[in-house]
């Protein structure tokens, strides 16, 4: 007996190679937002560490003051950033969370489609069984019209 396909088969695999993408694109974009967090990081302990010398000139202090604002300014764009791919990552990994959600209705159908094929043949099973078991009794009466006595059993 020829088993009925899963005709959403096509789909499944479809669905689980999006997943699959969706899996890697997540995996790139937390580590593209771990990165920029650890370089903003940096920038930010580099600036704090920085100290203004008590005695300059006038132009060295300007000087000074200027690389640490331009610093300070860098530090800000690197967080922005760093915050900006946090988010970023986890817009993806909701896509990511969307498409397993898919792929998870699919699989349930899929696994229904086994279950009900399974249930059909355990009930030919029993047909064909029970077709057996009435056939033999039938053919176990006696004919129309004769009389059947028991034989008594002898040891």
């Amino acid at each position: 007996m020829k088993r009925a396909a899963f005709r959403l088969q096509p789909v499944l695999e479809l669905r689980r190679t999006e997943e699959r993408a969706a899996a890697v694109a997540a995996a790139a974009a937390a580590q593209a937002a771990a990165e920029a967090d650890r370089r903003a990081t940096e920038q930010e302990t580099a600036l704090a560490g920085a100290v203004v010398p008590g005695s300059l000139a006038a132009g060295a202090f300007l000087a000074t003051m200027t690389m640490l604002r331009m610093a300070a300014t860098d530090a800000s764009a690197a967080r922005s950033l760093a915050t900006a791919s946090a988010e970023q990552a986890e817009l993806v990994r909701a896509r990511w969370t969307a498409a397993a959600q898919r792929t998870k209705g699919l699989e349930r159908l899929r696994d229904r489609h086994l279950q009900a094929l399974r249930a059909a043949e355990d009930a030919a099973e029993e047909r064909a069984v029970d077709d057996l078991v009435t056939g033999r009794a039938r053919q176990a009466l006696p004919a129309a019209g004769t009389t059947a006595e028991e034989v008594p059993w002898t040891a």
